[in-house]
């Protein structure tokens, strides 16, 4: 018979059988499906049931259409009655299917498990059930062909006596259905059903039996199953009619429902059975015993006591096996033709928790049930194995939990039911951790609660996804130079942490042109463990530097590479002699003329001398060797210059040969020696045109470049301060702010209403002489005390025709009744005018300042031509009579005409009154003392005047 497939999508809503499987796997999330098929047993080997590419096309279709997909099926248990394709899901049968040796006289029966789709990178879960279906290939059996029955003459009518019952394997329709007996007028066929749905057949007497008439009956029981066709099974049924017993035992109830926990020990009474007889003797002595017709399962899991009817228990019972028996007793008395007594027990099997939960794991790895494989490379959420619990017990103790001890590196998704899915829960790195050991514990809620464990292991797979690390990312290797070609040079390092060829590691030289060679005409590298040789002699001369890259490959697919770079320093050796290109040399010998004349120290020649070696190698000093034995020359060994060392007139001979020679300062020193012919000129004329009369200049070496450049830096670095200052110097100077106009402020104070403008007449200044910038403590003018002494006059004229310009240090004080004696206007004595700089303001309050301050007024107040208070005064408060000339304008006049003469000479005046010099080294400058009274000035205001080669300071209290 053809396989019956059929395909159901899976529903969340639906029964637990048909629920929507949903899973989210590595990069794409995809609903799962639960598919059904059904196929009937008894099939050859190789029926197709179905095929999972076109029945999973919908889902396929949602993935990128250039993958190939592949299908494998996670089997359960050691039988694969059926086979996946892995091309095409193609579900066929492996192994004949039995119904009833795979499920026995269950009504449910079906082979499940699952598949997957490959690559695991967009791995799909399908739950796939095969129902399997009964066919009729089972007739109904009885155990025995014969049944002999004894029934007494005197059983009444209805009496029932059981009969054995027949066995059908197959189920459903197929399965025994009823029971039929050969007509007759006495006996008929009652058909029951016990508790685990089991048909048995009673006979039942229908008329009144009597020995006498007829004493045994033989009839044929049929059993008959529902198939197309239907099956059947017979027995024959020894009927025997015995004489009548009085009284039958009777039971105290004719049946029994007893409770039976599956964990009892053995020996555990069942019942105590307890029946009657009232008969005396041996009529009323009972024996109990089960009846014929029960099944071999009753006689080896119980037992009853046939002196005292205690059923006791001999064979464990399960609940999950046979949740309940059916047990038909009889008691008997031991007279003749004794007629049993029936009774029936029915023990129920009470399920506790004493089933461990089950666990099975489908790995990925097909024959090893214990070790799965898994990518370093692979992403997180990668399928792993597939895990399904089971529990034979019911309720609470058949609910199992399921948890997983991964080292956080995996974890347990459960899929439907009982199933999980076992996936990473993080990137592996199998250089960090091979292999993982994995423990699935399944424990149910019963109580107590029992639990199962299994372990398996997850070996890492290794990618090549580690390049080449070599120990130093810059090598450096010294060599001499005029090595052997294929001299060991270095070994360079790369380590690889990946396995098999991944981790193989070659070595190879990146191809470079030294000075337009390939570099491999230079060096070369052992592939395989990185040591490199020369292949040349090196010359430092030639290069002293070789920097090459070396790469270094895995053996992966594709190959990951790292660089280094190695750099080879060839190292100078003393192999070139010094040599001499000037003076030009033939055979070893140069012609120089010299002047006989020369002086000693002259320079006769410099020895241009060069070593190609390096360092100490290549430097050289000279020196004379012989040929000097006078004396007449010298060399100096640094700069190899030749000169004279005394004069030449007295040399022996007009053609010297010196002998000098240039030695380096290697270890090994080389040297070159030449001859010099030194011939003696008389005249000059004949000598080279560049040839030296004086002291050549000696180059100039490092040390002394560097300290001139730093001192020009420095200079440099100094100008540009000076010239900043004085710039700002000037921007100061410029600004206005500083500057004090008379004429400004006098005309800003002409609207002043308390206070009108005065003008300062020439009458109003009286010029007070000081000495060396101090007023002088004098007598009165017409005092002889006060009159200087005639030599003391010549002294000053010789002062005064000293200097080119002479300063006169005078006093002004601008008179007034009116002025305040708390302000003054005072010109720094012998202080360049700088703009911008206040000047301290002096304070009256008993210093020094004060002092001098004071006393200068009262000096002043000798020469003041002003009112006196005794009725002295002219009109308009002058100083001075109109046309008389005032001691001051005279004082001032032969001041000025002394100090400035008209062609900017000094000249002194005749008229000179003797006195103190004034004189001072700078610029003529006036100590002025201004009454402020007449000016409008902010008494916070310092202002500076220049004018009349003087600086006034207006300095306000």
């Amino acid at each position: 018979m053809g396989a019956k497939r059929i395909q159901t999508k899976g529903n969340l809503f639906s029964s637990a059988l048909l629920k929507l499987l949903l899973l989210v796997v590595l990069l794409h999330t995809a609903a799962g499906k639960t598919l059904k098929y059904k196929v009937y047993e008894e099939q050859k080997v190789g029926t197709v049931i179905a095929r999972l590419k076109e029945d999973v096309s919908g889902v396929l279709s949602k993935l990128p259409s250039s993958l190939t997909f592949r299908f494998r099926a996670m089997q359960r248990g050691s039988t694969p009655f059926l086979s996946v394709r892995e091309e095409d899901g193609e579900i066929s049968i492996g192994t004949k299917i039995d119904r009833e040796k795979l499920c026995e006289k269950n009504l449910n029966c079906s082979i499940e498990f699952d598949v997957v789709t490959l690559p695991t990178e967009y791995l799909q879960l399908f739950h796939v059930e095969v129902e399997v279906l009964d066919i009729n290939d089972n007739s109904p059996h009885f155990s025995r062909a014969i049944v002999p029955i004894e029934i007494s003459e005197s059983a009444s009518v209805g009496t029932r006596i059981p009969l054995d019952g027949a066995v059908d394997a197959d189920v459903g329709e197929n399965s025994l259905h009823t029971y039929s007996l050969t007509p007759n007028n006495f006996f008929k066929i009652d058909v029951r059903t016990r508790t685990d749905g089991a048909k048995y057949a009673e006979l039942v007497v229908m008329r009144e039996l009597d020995r006498e008439v007829q004493s045994s009956y033989q009839l044929q029981l049929t059993a008959s199953d529902n198939g197309v066709p239907p099956k059947s099974g017979s027995t024959l049924l020894k009927i025997s009619i015995s004489d009548s017993n009085d009284n039958s035992p009777a039971f105290d109830e004719q049946a029994y429902i007893i409770n039976l926990l599956e964990n009892s020990p053995l020996g555990t009474l069942i019942i105590d059975l307890n029946a009657t007889d009232p008969d005396e003797g041996t009529n009323g002595k009972i024996v109990y015993s089960f009846s014929s017709h029960v099944s071999p399962k009753i006689l080896e899991t119980f037992k009853i006591n046939p002196e005292n009817g205690h059923i006791t228990l001999i064979k464990k019972v399960d609940y999950e096996t046979t949740a309940s028996y059916e047990l038909d007793v009889q008691a008997q008395d031991l007279g003749p033709n004794s007629i049993p007594g029936l009774c029936k027990i029915v023990v129920k099997v009470v399920d506790v928790n004493d089933n461990k939960p089950e666990i099975n794991i489908n790995l990925m790895t097909p024959g090893k049930e214990e070790v799965a494989y898994i990518s370093e490379g692979a992403p997180v959420d990668t399928f792993i194995a597939l895990v399904r619990v089971d529990d034979s017990d019911t309720g609470l103790n058949g609910e199992v939990v399921c948890r997983l001890h991964g080292h956080g590196h995996f974890r347990l998704q459960k899929t439907y039911e009982k199933n999980y899915m076992i996936l990473t829960n993080v990137s592996l790195d199998r250089e960090k951790r091979s292999e993982y050991s994995l423990t699935v514990i399944a424990e149910d809620r019963g109580s107590p609660s029992l639990s199962t464990i299994k372990h398996f292991t997850v070996q890492v797979l290794d990618e090549n996804d580690n390049p080449p690390s070599f120990e130093k990312s810059r090598y450096e290797v010294f060599k001499s130079e005029n090595n052997s070609p294929g001299a060991y040079l270095m070994t360079v390092v790369a380590s690889d942490p990946d396995l098999g060829t991944n981790g193989q590691v070659t070595y190879t030289i990146i191809d470079a042109l030294v000075q337009g060679s390939p570099i491999s005409t230079y060096v070369t590298i052992d592939p395989s463990n990185g040591a490199i040789y020369a292949l040349r002699s090196f010359d430092h001369e030639d290069v002293s530097r070789i920097a090459f890259t070396i790469q270094a490959r895995d053996g992966g697919n594709p190959a990951l590479t790292t660089n280094t770079t190695v750099l080879l320093t060839v190292l100078d050796e003393n192999d070139n002699a010094p040599i001499i290109h000037s003076p030009s040399l033939r055979n070893h010998t140069a012609e120089l003329p010299v002047w006989k004349y020369a002086s000693p120290g002259q320079l006769v020649t410099t020895l241009k001398v060069t070593d190609r070696d390096a360092g100490a190698n290549g430097e050289v000093s000279c020196a004379i060797i012989g040929g000097n034995e006078d004396g007449l020359f010298v060399m100096d060994a640094r700069r190899c210059e030749l000169r004279t060392n005394a004069s030449l007139e007295q040399a022996p001979r007009d053609v010297m040969e010196i002998r000098v020679e240039v030695t380096d300062r290697g270890t090994s020193r080389l040297s070159t020696v030449a001859v010099l012919r030194l011939s003696l000129q008389e005249t000059m004329d004949i000598l080279p045109p560049l040839y030296p009369t004086g002291t050549s200049q000696a180059p100039l070496d490092l040390s002394l470049i560097v300290i001139i450049s730093l001192g020009a830096v420095c200079a440099l670095l100094l100008v540009v301060m000076v010239m900043f200052a004085t710039a700002r110097c000037s921007r100061e100077k410029k600004d206005p702010r500083h500057n004090y106009n008379c004429r400004v402020a006098e005309n800003s104070y002409q609207n002043h209403p308390k206070k009108p403008a005065r003008q300062i007449h020439k009458a109003d200044i009286t010029l007070v002489p000081t000495v060396n910038g101090t007023l002088p403590v004098r007598a009165h003018p017409r005092s002889p005390s006060a009159s200087p002494t005639p030599e003391r006059g010549g002294t000053l004229g010789s002062r005064q025709s000293h200097h080119s310009r002479q300063s006169l240090n005078s006093l002004v004080t601008i008179s007034s009744n009116h002025v305040p004696e708390n302000f003054a206007l005072e010109l720094a004595h012998a202080t360049p005018p700088v703009e911008g700089q206040y000047q301290p303001r002096p304070s009256f309050r008993g210093n020094k300042y004060t002092r001098s301050y004071r006393y200068a007024l009262n000096e002043m107040d000798k020469f003041s031509l002003k009112d006196s208070g005794r009725g002295d005064s002219e009109a308009g408060d002058s100083d001075y009579e109109p046309g008389r000339e005032s001691p001051m304008d005279r004082l001032l006049g032969e001041g000025f005409t002394e100090i400035y003469a008209p062609d900017g000479q000094h000249r002194p005046h005749a008229g000179t009154p003797p006195g103190p010099p004034f004189t001072t080294p700078h610029n003529p400058s006036f100590h002025i003392i201004l009454s402020l009274k007449h000016l409008d000035l902010n008494p916070s205001h310092r202002v500076r005047y220049k004018g009349c080669n003087g600086l006034f300071t207006a300095m306000m209290h």
